[in-house]
């Protein structure tokens, strides 16, 4: 009986990145990314250690996380010049919180181009907050790499559009959705799912919203479009969840 060759390293970085067409995910972040700098942002290092320590994504990690923060800290400050540091620093903080990237990380579909080790495949790491939001900081390091600081900043606030819209326009200046992120990661719930219907002609549709959480409805809201429709059932729902 003939023995499996076993596969190097690298060679196995390369089947497994080969694997997935990442055209889709190229097209959601607007921007192309060659491949050096892709597959190293996408190598988490449970990938990597298994297949002889190769290179992992941790320091484009450190990177992105720096690029992020001033990208949005920068828009904060240029959108709200009579408010004080302490209500930018909060809404920032919010902003770019584990959980604000995690929810951009699944409206992109990221989990499923993230290279993992066996262990973390098998523990559902495609849907941890930790890893997705550590793998969407990775890829903002690698665009600043290969483009500098301006591709890397309109790739961001594209990104997180409706996260700076939210704190634009609502009274208190809070992202309700990654709110309510936090609130059920808090508690040990799963996470929030969305349902939307719109009604009325395209040009003036009206959005209807609901959230569920453990398959229980929270929250329903309505607004101009989906997103903002999908804030103001956040909301509800994070009140009623905060009172439980």
């Amino acid at each position: 009986m003939s023995r499996k060759k076993k596969i190097s390293g690298e060679q196995a970085l390369e089947e497994a990145y080969a694997a997935v067409d990442k055209a889709p995910l190229l097209k959601s972040l607007g921007v192309d990314i060659n491949e050096h700098y892709l597959r190293l942002a996408l190598t988490h290092r449970s990938f990597a250690n298994e297949h002889g320590h190769l290179p992992n994504n941790e320091r484009l990690e450190f990177l992105g996380d720096a690029v992020l923060g001033l990208s949005i800290a920068a828009r904060l400050y240029e959108k709200f010049p009579m408010r004080p540091e302490s209500d930018i620093s909060k809404m920032r903080a919010s902003i770019v919180s584990r959980y604000g990237l995690s929810d951009v990380a699944r409206e992109i579909g990221l989990g499923a181009y993230i290279l993992l080790g066996k262990g973390e495949h098998n523990s559902k790491g495609r849907e941890k907050d930790s890893i997705l939001s550590d793998t969407m900081e990775a890829l903002f390091g690698a665009i600043y790499l290969q483009y500098e600081f301006e591709t890397a900043r309109g790739v961001i606030l594209n990104l997180f559009a409706e996260k700076l819209e939210a704190a634009v326009s609502t009274s208190n200046h809070m992202d309700w959705k990654t709110t309510l992120q936090e609130l059920c990661a808090e508690r040990k719930m799963p996470m929030p799912e969305y349902t939307a219907t719109s009604t009325g002609p395209e040009h003036d549709q009206l959005f209807s919203a609901q959230v569920f959480v453990e398959g229980q409805l929270l929250g329903e809201g309505m607004g101009p479009n989906k997103k903002q429709a999908e804030q103001h059932a956040a909301e509800k729902a994070s009140l009623i969840i905060r009172v439980k």
